[in-house]
């Protein structure tokens, strides 16, 4: 039997609440290939970051990834190709993953596309002066994206608490749009500091 090549994309079902964020990863390493589960590799923040910033209620292991549908979070990827490393992707793919993201949009509607590594997005949006955080200018089927550190262990530039403050400008962003909308399904969670993400 072959290997998996790829993972599908975790999006909210009928019972779910709506998308409100869509975090979009470069692409899907082979460790989160073979094992099927996101953000699994040992030395990725990702889900320590999400918990410290306060979106989701207690630390969630890679294995539980399916928790942030019922949240109204979404995984997808930006490239298909998997590879050890998101350097090893090329300009031309980065731009012809763009496409396939606006096609989600534009199915599944999120508020927000949380957009995971500066580098890639520059190379993909052909951005090359973008900076962290929201893109003001910059929409996807309504969606507005707001681009964060990629949380991978390789991303040495990066501390846990670094990753955690940027994480939760989002965070508080998204909730107070909750807030103006009405949405209760989804409260302000409170920010955990770097110690209190083991």
């Amino acid at each position: 039997m072959d290997a998996p090549s790829d993972i599908a994309d975790l999006l909210p079902g009928p019972a779910d609440p709506p998308l409100s964020v869509l975090f979009c990863g470069v692409n899907a390493p082979r460790i989160t290939v073979s094992t099927g589960e996101f953000f699994a590799q040992p030395g990725n923040r990702f889900w320590r970051a999400l918990y410290g910033a306060g979106f989701t209620p207690r630390l969630l292991a890679s294995s539980e990834y399916h928790e942030l549908a019922r949240l109204g979070y979404g995984i997808t990827k930006l490239v298909g190709r998997s590879t050890a490393r998101a350097d090893e992707l090329t300009a031309n793919e980065l731009r012809a993953g763009v496409p396939r993201l606006t096609d989600i949009a534009s199915r599944e509607h999120p508020r927000w596309i949380a957009f995971l590594g500066i580098s890639a997005f520059r190379i993909a949006f052909r951005r090359s002066g973008a900076q962290l955080g929201p893109q003001s200018d910059l929409r996807i089927a309504d969606a507005r994206f707001w681009v964060l550190p990629n949380p991978s262990g390789l991303n040495r530039r990066w501390s846990l608490s670094a990753l955690i403050a940027e994480y939760e400008k989002l965070h508080i962003v998204k909730a107070a749009q909750n807030i103006d909308h009405g949405n209760a399904k989804q409260p302000l969670l409170p920010i955990r500091t770097p110690n209190q993400c083991p």
